[in-house]
């Protein structure tokens, strides 16, 4: 089955948890905030961009399985979502903040971290995210929109002064404020880049 933290797995999200959420912080950012999110933003871009760096037209195209996504299966997918999924962001943060709906928030930054990059949970992606369906005609392509897209989710961190925490939005399967909804970005880039190291490990990967 192919894998993606799209609709579906973001379900697997919504564990139960003895942790008050209401005790999560409700004013701006706070430096070590900042800080976390920015670094690791930086730091799973790095990956991203590392795990597929030197690999050969044949390497890139290698599927361990019929059903199994390629390395530049992986990366089209992963420049795909880091556009959309920021896209669903940014009108919150135009409507007013809206606070009220923090208490139907069931999980903390950790578990939301954890959660995405447990790929012992798997999902199928949904059709727009395909890599098929994918706007990217090559990797190169692909890690260049990843590239310019995440930077500049860096630079709005870095510089934002919103109430990320009292943005919250609201899906049909669970509740996010968008400081966790960009770590859920960083995570989902991490998730792909750990599918992307298992098919380089896969026994018949091209050795060139």
């Amino acid at each position: 089955m192919k894998r993606t933290i799209t609709w579906v797995l973001m379900a697997f999200l919504l564990l139960s948890t003895d942790t008050s959420i209401a005790q999560q912080k409700t004013t701006t950012m706070t430096t070590q905030e900042r800080d976390y999110a920015i670094r690791f933003l930086k730091e799973t871009e790095t990956d991203v961009l590392n795990s597929v760096k030197g690999l050969s037209e044949a390497q890139l195209k290698f599927k361990p399985a019929a059903n199994k996504w390629s390395a530049e299966e992986c990366i089209k997918h992963i420049a795909a979502a880091e556009k959309e999924l920021w896209a669903m962001a940014v009108p919150v943060l135009k409507q007013p903040a809206n606070p009220e709906k923090r208490t139907d928030i069931k999980f903390t930054d950790e578990q939301l971290v954890k959660a995405v990059e447990d790929r012992s949970h798997q999902s199928k992606t949904i059709t727009a995210l395909e890599p098929d369906n994918s706007p990217y005609k090559s990797v190169a392509e692909a890690l260049n929109a990843f590239k310019k897209n995440r930077d500049k989710l860096i630079v709005f961190i870095n510089s934002t002064q919103e109430n990320l925490r009292n943005h919250v939005v609201v899906l049909p399967v669970g509740t996010y404020d968008l400081y966790q909804f960009i770590l859920l970005i960083s995570a989902h880039s991490n998730r792909h880049t750990q599918q992307i190291e298992e098919v380089k490990v896969n026994n018949s990967f091209p050795q060139y």
